[in-house]
């Protein structure tokens, strides 16, 4: 039969509120952020990938079917400023065309008539005869624009043309048809409102025309190219697409979207996944953007644009190949930035995403890449939530950071091995929040807790045992360990009598006024008090913390109890004297023991006290009862003297203390270690041994003699000693 397993009881569960509700707030602000998805959220994530990119760029290869023929500064030196006359523009295309390329791409917009053809400067001329000849004259040769269409005709061109928002012709001449499957992609492409498209002749000559629009993210860097997008309700292609389309010969782009066959979208128009172009198929964003995977900018990639048009060196690189053609000298060229570099013109954006395309390596971020960050953004965060309880606040921080780093090692092997882009930032952001918040809340609660157990046990226990169990309060279970104490004593001289004087409520005040001061003075000696045991107090030193010197500590602490005693003592003489009253001095006895002892939390599991036991908890019990008989104050074992040697001691007897069966010597503490080193206790040091050796030689009379020399020459506290010695040598001498 299995044992039953307990259930968390409903009290610890609002014991445990505070933190639940500590480590759910980041939890819902994470889940928050991952439904909401703000874009400094996708900022974070981009500078990320754009670290992966720079750590591992993609590598050119020189056998991509993409060159760039730029128009630089250097063309634009040799050749003429810009603009170029269309004409030197169609001497271009046509030595592209005879050099063997496949598809030659115009990343230029030629919306408006060439102002360099003959036909529009004499337009600009004022109305003369002359004017009039030369209109004659030129109608017999073509225009610029007009030798640029008829080139483009005989040569497979794209044209670039530009969408925009403002309001204007919508005219966009199309060569392809769109073939659908799922949600109408026109739902999801980002949509423009008019067009700047190719003059109509070199629009109707072309193989294609398409957008050269950017979408560029909120810090103007450029990640990805859309390959479709929307004019009004007509869908048209990206430059690089058409391009695709028409080096490829195809004559339909399709798109495939949510809910298409084999897409699960279960209902929701999630958007584009997918668009084919010819052979090749490219996932694409849910607006139908690829993601660049950049190569640093490759010089290879660029031919000058003069070394074409003057047929200057090696050529054969262009043979087979797309070429576009762009400006990329500094006055002209649409500047951008990428994750890679920090300016690159758009002609080079627009080679590597067709080099993308064509080698079927680009970045994909997967329609399920945001939700499964957010549940692991939870699962981290409720993983660290139940750890940080039961681990240390050193282990707590490894194991976050562990976490950490596992998750950005993923990321990275996923962008490294697969080219798919996952984000960290989520879970990296329920991971940090849940460990600040949760330990900063654990912190709090434990020093709570510490506040707690120190108002709750620091009017009873020492301050020693109130730290121990505020840093462990686990420590409040039953045990102990046996460890060399010196343990304390101490007893009020003829309570009862005095008990019988006062009244009850008298009787407490009078116990609290004598408790407060020895209490104090052995916490100041790093003593802890163990209980009070109606007019009886007990203590010991070297537990629950270590004290190197605790028999010197116990001896400092009696002799401070004795001087409190004495003050208390004048106080309740003025305080009688005052009420008319007589005084009855209070006194008391204290017995020292030092040995090994049995400390710990002694007791029943329903109440127990941090406490001592042993056979030293014993003897330092009868040493204080002794006092009485020696008429002193302070009574140690020989260990503590031993212990403690500097101090003022004076041997008193060698007695078996109730309960024991060998003898032990026990001292008096006559002082510390001044008193031990004045000249006055050096005398009396000497006179009482040879006191104490006449007495143990049975020499009665002469140890007598020599207590009641030793009491003329004592200090007051020490007088009672040498009486008990003179009395009970008489009693012991020898009747004549």
């Amino acid at each position: 039969m299995k044992p039953r397993r307990s259930r968390p009881s409903f009290r610890a569960l609002i014991r445990q509120g505070p933190y639940l509700l500590a480590v759910a707030l980041p939890m819902a602000v994470v889940v928050a952020l991952g439904l909401a998805k703000p874009p400094l959220l996708a900022d974070l994530g981009n500078m990320i990938f754009d670290t992966y990119q720079r750590a591992q760029p993609r590598a050119w290869d020189p056998q991509t079917p993409v060159r760039i023929v730029e128009i630089d500064d250097e063309s634009l030196a040799k050749t003429g400023q810009w603009p170029w006359p269309r004409s030197k523009i169609a001497s271009l295309v046509k030595q592209l065309g005879d050099l063997g390329a496949v598809t030659v791409v115009l990343d230029i917009v030629l919306s408006e008539p060439d102002a360099s053809s003959p036909e529009q400067i004499i337009r600009s001329l004022p109305q003369t005869s002359g004017r009039a000849l030369l209109e004659d004259e030129i109608k017999s040769i073509p225009s610029n624009d007009a030798q640029l269409a008829d080139t483009i005709a005989k040569t497979r061109t794209v044209l670039g043309a530009i969408l925009t928002q403002e309001k204007g012709p919508v005219d966009f001449p199309t060569r392809y048809g769109i073939a659908t499957a799922g949600d109408d992609p026109l739902l999801f492409l980002p949509r423009f409102k008019s067009a700047v498209a190719p003059l109509p002749s070199l629009s109707a000559a072309s193989a294609g025309i398409g957008a050269i629009n950017w979408l560029p993210d909120r810090d103007q860097v450029v990640r990805r190219v859309p390959l479709l997008l929307a004019l009004e309700n007509k869908i048209v292609a990206s430059l690089s697409a058409e391009t695709l389309r028409v080096a490829q010969g195809a004559s339909t782009i399709i798109v495939r979207s949510s809910n298409a066959s084999g897409q699960e979208g279960f209902g929701a128009h999630t958007g584009v996944n997918a668009v084919k172009i010819g052979d090749l198929e490219i996932s694409t964003s849910a607006q139908s953007e690829l993601r660049i995977y950049f190569t640093p900018t490759e010089p290879r990639r660029f031919i000058p644009a003069w070394k074409v048009l003057q047929g200057a060196g090696d050529l054969s690189e262009l043979r087979g190949r797309i070429v576009i053609v762009g400006a990329s000298a500094g006055g002209l060229s649409d500047q951008r930035a990428t994750p890679i570099d920090a300016s690159v013109s758009g002609v080079e954006i627009q080679a590597q995403s067709l080099e993308n395309m064509i080698a079927g390596i680009w970045l994909s971020r997967p329609d399920w890449a945001a939700p499964v960050e957010l549940l692991l953004a939870i699962a981290t965060a409720l993983i660290i939530a139940s750890l940080l309880p039961h681990l240390s606040a050193v282990a707590a921080a490894i194991g976050t950071l562990l976490m950490l780093v596992i998750l950005g090692l993923g990321s990275w092997a996923a962008f490294s091995a697969y080219r798919m882009l996952l984000d960290p930032t989520l879970p990296f952001l329920s991971i940090s929040l849940t460990y600040v918040f949760g330990a900063a809340r654990l912190y709090q609660m434990e020093q709570h807790q510490k506040r707690h157990v120190r108002e709750a046990f620091g009017r009873y226990v020492s301050p020693d045992i109130v730290a121990r169990l505020a840093d462990d309060p686990s420590k409040l279970v039953l045990g102990g360990e046996t460890r060399m104490l010196t343990v304390m004593f101490c007893d009020v001289r003829g309570f009862t009598t005095l008990s019988e004087r006062y009244k009850v409520e008298r009787l407490t005040q009078f116990m609290n006024e004598y408790f407060t001061p020895l209490t104090d003075a052995i916490l100041a000696n790093r003593g802890t008090v163990d209980k009070y045991i109606g007019d009886a107090l007990m203590a010991f030193w070297n537990a629950p913390h270590d004290v190197a010197e605790h028999a010197r500590y116990a001896a400092r602490a009696s002799l401070a109890m004795v001087e409190e005693l004495n003050t208390l003592n004048e106080r309740w003489r003025s305080q009688a004297e005052a009420q008319g009253e007589a005084h009855h001095e209070v006194k008391f006895g204290i017995g020292l023991a030092t040995g090994e002892c049995c400390v710990g939390n002694l007791g029943s599991i329903r109440r127990f006290d941090y406490s001592v036991l042993g056979d030293t908890v014993n003897i330092a019990s009868r040493l204080e009862g002794t006092t009485k008989s020696y008429h002193v104050d302070i009574i140690a074992s020989e260990t503590t003297r031993d212990l403690a040697p500097d101090f003022a001691w004076l041997e008193i007897d060698s007695v078996r203390v109730k309960g024991k069966t060998q003898h032990t010597r026990i001292f008096y503490l006559a002082g510390d270690d001044s008193e031990a080193r004045s000249p006055a206790f050096v005398e009396l040091t000497e006179l009482h041994e040879r006191m104490l050796q006449a007495y143990r030689m049975g020499e009665f009379t002469s140890a007598a003699s020599l207590a009641r020399e030793g009491r003329a020459i004592a200090s007051p506290r020490h007088r009672g000693l040498y009486e008990f010695y003179e009395q009970q040598c008489h009693k012991l001498e020898k009747p004549n």
